[in-house]
């Protein structure tokens, strides 16, 4: 609702959008961060005897006060919490529901990400602020889902990872099952939730009918298991863990140069051809067994060691030099500070500064929405809320008429 939001010149695409966020963690606040970026309000709840969303105090690093000392702002907390409002509610208390239905009157959204059936006791699950508020739409993030044998099961970001499949592909061939370095089970699962609820609030648009969304965690992490997972559908064989080679195209694989590490990804059998002729190995792209990508995939044991034999010799400014070019993928393996301080970065607006009153400095550095909209840019309106920071407006603002 407008009226909770700053007033801005630029049109928005869910400027008219009110999201009730009773989630935490990640997969939830993704969801609301990415509605809050297109221009929604967004009131996060949180519990004022636990200090709020449990990622405020993953440290080890905060946004530091004046004097120094840390906030309740972790890195953690600020990647996913931005153009949000933070009320501080005791859902428990029958004060704390009445306020979560007041704010449910006024929502078009309601996202929560508790167990299934944690609402239920306290009347704020999706079958009871639906009856209440046929229109809303109500997005449940769970583990596993309001349904299956592990329904009960808490899911973590790890549990995911480990469940959905995705860690058996992850690693060094010859090493353990290791997971994605950053949270993507949760990312992806904040992303699908995104999506199902603009398709959600689509359909109300058209018929006035809100619905529920149940999403999981396992769900979602199955689902972007992409090629890997119909490769396993389609040949009944279990996909193996390669490290950083491609199960369906070679040579696609990270190569060591004279001087370290490089990426090289030939997509099709022209590149393969213009790749060893660069690198003066013209002899492989001539061999039959190696002009298809069929054929490479299934001699992919002899070829890899010969390329690998011929990079060796080169530096990574020569390897980046000779593919690029005749236009064959290559790239650099980039560290966190590497990649975010590079031109690219720079050009593409990676890194913005967001102004945060009462902040060291009186702003915070965080990751840019990549989304370039021509016609409703994403807005960076707030920083990430201190708990409970904005809960006497809020209230106020609730008395009101809606």
């Amino acid at each position: 609702m407008a009226e909770f939001n700053a007033s801005s010149e630029t049109p928005t695409a869910l400027g008219d959008i009110f999201v009730l966020d009773l989630s935490r963690i990640l997969a939830g606040p993704t969801a609301t961060q990415l509605l809050g970026d297109f221009g929604a309000t967004i009131i996060k709840v949180e519990n004022p005897k636990t200090g709020g969303d449990d990622t405020r105090g993953w440290g080890p690093n905060f946004a530091k006060n004046p004097d120094g000392t840390s906030t309740d702002l972790s890195a953690y907390f600020m990647a996913a919490n931005r153009n949000k409002q933070s009320i501080a509610v005791d859902i428990s208390t029958q004060e704390g529901q009445a306020i979560i239905h007041q704010l449910a009157a006024r929502a078009d959204i309601i996202i929560e990400n508790y167990k299934p059936d944690g609402l239920v006791k306290y009347g704020l699950d999706h079958k009871s602020l639906m009856k209440a508020h046929p229109s809303v739409v109500y997005c449940s993030i769970s583990g596993f889902g309001q349904t299956g044998p592990n329904r009960d099961q808490p899911g973590y970001d790890l549990m995911a990872q480990g469940f959905g499949g995705v860690m058996s592909l992850t690693g060094d061939p010859d090493g353990v099952p290791t997971k994605v370095g950053v949270g993507i089970a949760d990312v992806m699962c904040g992303m699908y939730a995104t999506i199902g609820i603009l398709a959600a609030l689509r359909h109300r648009d058209k018929t006035g009918e809100g619905q529920h969304i149940d999403l999981s965690l396992v769900d979602a992490s199955m689902a972007w298991l992409i090629n890997e997972g119909t490769n396993y559908l389609t040949s009944g064989n279990a996909p193996i863990r390669r490290g950083n080679a491609h199960p369906n195209i070679v040579p696609y694989d990270a190569f060591a140069a004279s001087d370290g590490h490089i990426l090289v990804a030939v997509g099709n059998d022209s590149q393969f051809a213009r790749f060893c002729d660069v690198i003066g190995r013209s002899d492989l792209g001539a061999e039959d067994k190696y002009k298809t990508n069929s054929g490479r995939i299934e001699h992919r044991e002899t070829l890899i060691p010969q390329l690998r034999e011929t990079l060796a010799k080169l530096t990574k400014a020569e390897i980046l030099e000779k593919l690029q070019s005749v236009k064959v993928p290559v790239g650099p393996i980039h560290t966190v500070d590497e990649a975010l301080n590079s031109d690219q970065a720079t050009a593409r607006g990676t890194i913005v500064d967001v102004a945060a009153d009462g902040i060291d400095g009186g702003n915070i550095q965080l990751l840019a929405n990549p989304l370039k909209l021509s016609r409703t840019p994403v807005q960076y309106r707030s920083a990430p809320p201190r708990c409970g920071q904005d809960t006497d407006s809020i209230l106020e603002t609730l008395k009101t008429p809606k």
